[in-house]
């Protein structure tokens, strides 16, 4: 059968292939602490009280037929005084658009900024970047981060490679990493592209900055967040954010998303999405519309959740910690915002009780997966080299009892290894 050579070029998913081991393992009887999804189990983690009440309201109404394009002016306007609220951003309703979750409005940004052959700049690890290069015929440039800056890229790992790009792609809190951007950090990166723009001709595109903050309103302790145009103004103009309520609200499966920026960029994603057809479903968008503005409500919920992921990861760190100090070749970076936890397991080379050498961290998932029933992401899922032995673990499906039960499965997994 002949596809497209984009279709044809498209590569599978390892986090979906770790899935699949993860089904067959439960399919079979295993109790696994499945650690790999980017997902909440609502039983555990479920979406505000009001939220659900509001979409139960407005299908009753009869709220069933197509949302404008652009998200209902409801939303848009919510999102308008959420932005300037909470973060002190200020885009009007004509510069937001509402989109069935993040996903489409990331691809929006790169079909209206790339052409094919533009070089596009992200972190490795990170999410899905790879991909949307592929879709839109992007040259990737991965740029590879580090332990020691807890994986946040750094002006002077990206410095070299952004003249002549055309976009830079950022994410903070990170996926997979959890870790985020420091004010000094992402002020320097700012610098570099102001600096970079005012080198351009009038007839040469711009460097754009997409900035995919999804889990901004998810950190910790004293942890804060920080974004481009807040700290440099004048990037206005070159700043794509991506965001929405599917991390934040616990409401994956809600697929209310938004995008916000320069007003000529959202006026041509607004017109690609229209011939998409990524809506939001308009119930869940008047919905959503409610219930932003009600900061009591918002604040409860936040504060619950925050304090609940906190604690799963915590239990997570402090118990691989304690394996750590018991002499295991284990680690983990401090928890700062997002679901995830970084996780270091460096037994690659090591053999297996089954003669199995675990070369890379597949075979190495595989074999955490079967002996400790603990399932994890490697870093390669991201791009990363397989010979790194980092891992991604996600919390929001898991109970701490659960993760806590693993530990010891774990510990008893690496005694094994020879």
């Amino acid at each position: 059968m002949q596809v497209s050579k984009m279709a044809a070029g498209l590569s599978g998913s390892e986090i979906i292939r770790i899935g699949n081991q993860v089904s067959e393992q439960v399919r079979q009887g295993a109790n696994i602490c499945n650690l790999t999804i980017g997902d909440f189990d609502p039983k555990i983690f479920p979406i505000p009280t009001e939220l659900n009440e509001g979409i139960t309201r407005a299908y009753q109404a009869g709220l069933t037929n197509y949302p404008p394009a652009a998200g209902i002016n409801e939303l848009r306007q919510s999102v308008s005084d959420f932005l300037k609220t909470r973060q002190g951003l200020e885009y009007g309703p004509n510069d937001i658009l509402i989109a069935g979750g993040s996903r489409p409005l990331i691809y929006a940004t790169y079909r209206t900024l790339i052409d094919a052959g533009d070089r596009v700049i992200f972190p490795l690890p990170s999410w899905n970047n790879n991909h949307y290069c592929h879709l839109t015929g992007a040259t990737p440039v991965a740029v590879p981060t580090r332990a020691e800056n807890n994986f946040m890229p750094t002006a002077a790992d990206l410095a070299p490679h952004l003249p002549g790009a055309t976009l830079l792609a950022l994410c903070s809190p990170l996926n997979p990493t959890g870790t985020v951007f420091t004010k000094a950090g992402l002020e320097e990166i700012c610098d570099l592209v102001i600096a970079e723009n005012k080198l351009r001709g009038a007839d040469e595109k711009p460097l754009y900055i997409l900035y995919d903050q999804i889990y901004w309103l998810l950190t910790f302790g004293s942890t804060e967040h920080h974004d481009p145009v807040s700290l440099r103004p004048e990037l206005r103009d070159y700043v794509i954010y991506i965001d929405g309520i599917s991390k934040c609200f616990a409401a994956t499966g809600v697929r209310v998303g938004y995008s916000f920026g320069p007003p000529a960029i959202i006026e041509k994603m607004k017109s690609i999405l229209g011939h998409v057809g990524a809506w939001a479903p308009k119930a869940e968008q008047v919905a959503t519309a409610h219930f932003m503005p009600e900061t009591e409500a918002v604040d409860a919920f936040l504060g619950e959740m925050k304090t609940n992921l906190q604690g799963s990861l915590q239990a997570l760190f402090d118990g691989l910690k304690e394996l750590q100090a018991a002499g295991y070749p284990v680690d983990a970076v401090a928890p700062a915002g997002a679901i995830y936890l970084t996780i270091k397991i460096d037994v690659l080379g090591k053999t297996a009780p089954d003669s199995t050498v675990l070369a890379t961290t597949a075979e190495l998932t595989s074999y955490l997966i079967s002996e400790a029933k603990l399932a994890l992401v490697p870093f390669s899922a991201f791009g990363s080299p397989a010979s790194e032995p980092w891992f991604r673990a996600s919390v929001g499906a898991e109970t701490v009892d659960s993760i806590q039960a693993a530990l010891p499965r774990l510990r008893a997994a690496l005694d094994k290894l020879k």
